[in-house]
């Protein structure tokens, strides 16, 4: 079994590690500390141009929304409008679109740093049905871990939701597909490379009986279960026109207040609701870019830490950031709740503990997000030799707050999958052709560009 000391890292996000790590197979088996020297035999990996970090962990993204940046007719909409333009052209995807969409958004993540990525995917226009194995697919082809989560969306205009009828499905073929997926790909080993979780949408697009459903089969199944709420002040409103409550108070109602739940964005949560999900333990993704980009709000993140939930990050959907970039999210994140909480009172480390602890507690893992012996040997490792890095003094904090974009090596379970900024036998050049010619392909269906 291969045994790696990564070195005399520049900087490490781990106490006592100022030696470097110690890889044995696809675990971390050893922290050193400075001066410390492990027992042979080892290979070296010397890290002393290196900040070494847990990999970064995804907990909230839309892949099949690369194929949609910056495009016109949704910029300046927020979140409803937003929608309620994009979905016409997204019910024009196909396999192949979202098979090259999917490629696209893990190669920019796990090039960010990333290890671990969670997606949800909850549109299924006709021809549509197995987007989970699509996914799952070029997810193993690249090599980094994902938890696919098998979303949803059974209310449509005519019944009062917000989608057209094209991009949702009935609610019993979505309980026999989750049921299905979760057979054929959900991992529940410690190491697991792809995990199932299920995501109905939205209040705004799910039937209640879709919602329980869907808890009782995430309980027999143990897998997790995902959605948004909190999101917006239009959420709110249509949770009190059409439930007579409020998003919190209608998920209780549908058995999703618990443990297994994590949700993506938590903005707009009163302090009776921040504590109710604090002692509940549902785990909340803070999505920055995103909630900047749609003007949707600010995620209450030291709250509900201090009620007891966990929150991790997310890059979200790639029409609404517009990018699958993690460790530009942490900056964010940040900056974001520096602003709320003020300057002294959430740090770089703070930041990055989002991105690893937080997110691992978000997909319900505890073999990632942290470097410790026995956990999987997942790590990210930056230069800081570019320009932005210039005069600096702790290499941590100058990972995040001048800017980190991309990394120099990734490691996932021991494996190496970038090296000196590339992902081994990757065209990126041919690949973003691809992209490109997939996303004007679903612009020329919808009628945007001849």
């Amino acid at each position: 079994m291969t045994r790696i000391w990564i070195k005399h890292p520049l900087g490490i996000f781990a106490d006592h590690a100022d030696g470097g790590i110690v890889v044995e197979g696809h675990k971390i088996s050893h922290l050193v500390s400075a001066g410390e020297t492990p027992s042979p035999p080892y290979q070296v990996f010397d890290a002393s141009e290196h900040v070494v970090l847990p990999g970064l962990i995804n907990t909230h993204h839309h892949f099949y929304q690369t194929l949609t940046r910056a495009i016109k007719p949704a910029l300046g909409l927020e979140l409803f409008d937003w929608l309620k333009t994009l979905y016409p052209i997204w019910s024009k995807l196909d396999p192949d679109l979202l098979e090259v969409a999917t490629e696209l958004a893990l190669t920019e993540l796990l090039l960010s740093g990333c290890t671990t990525a969670s997606d949800h995917h909850y549109l299924y226009p006709s021809g549509l049905e197995h987007a989970v194995d699509i996914q799952a697919e070029v997810a193993c082809r690249i090599g980094i871990r994902a938890t696919l989560t098998r979303g949803s969306m059974d209310l449509s205009q005519k019944d009062g939701g917000l989608p057209p009828d094209s991009v949702v499905q009935k609610t019993e073929a979505i309980l026999l597909d989750s049921e299905r997926v979760i057979s054929e790909h959900h991992q529940s080993h410690p190491g697991a490379m792809i995990q199932i979780g299920l995501a109905p949408c939205s209040p705004f697009s799910v039937s209640h009986t879709l919602m329980k459903e869907s808890a009782v089969l995430a309980m027999q199944k143990g897998v997790r279960l995902h959605t948004h709420l909190g999101e917006t002040l239009d959420e709110n409103n249509y949770c009190l026109q059409k439930h007579r409550m409020r998003p919190l108070d209608y998920l209780e109602t549908c058995g999703w207040l618990n443990a297994s739940t994590w949700l993506a964005h938590g903005i707009h949560f009163t302090q009776d609701e921040i504590y109710r999900l604090g002692k509940a333990k549902t785990a909340i993704t803070h999505c920055p870019h995103s909630n900047m980009t749609l003007a949707s709000g600010l995620c209450p993140v030291r709250s509900l830490q201090n009620a007891g939930s966990a929150v991790g990050l997310g890059v979200d959907g790639s029409a609404s950031n517009d990018a699958s970039n993690l460790i530009e999210e942490v900056r964010a994140s940040m900056m974001l709740q520096r602003l709320r909480e003020g300057a002294a009172h959430f740090s770089h480390l703070d930041a990055l503990k989002l991105a690893t602890e937080g997110s691992a507690h978000c997909l319900g893992r505890d073999d990632i997000g942290v470097l410790a012996a026995g956990k999987q040997a997942d790590l990210a490792l930056f230069k800081l030799d570019d320009l932005r890095y210039s005069g600096f003094h702790d290499p941590l904090a100058a990972l995040i707050q001048c800017g980190a974009s991309r990394a120099d090596c990734v490691m996932i379970g021991g494996e190496w999958r970038v090296t000196e900024g590339k992902i081994q036998g990757l065209d990126e050049i041919d690949l973003v052709r691809r992209h490109s010619n997939a996303a004007k392909t679903l612009r020329q269906r919808a009628g945007l560009e001849g």
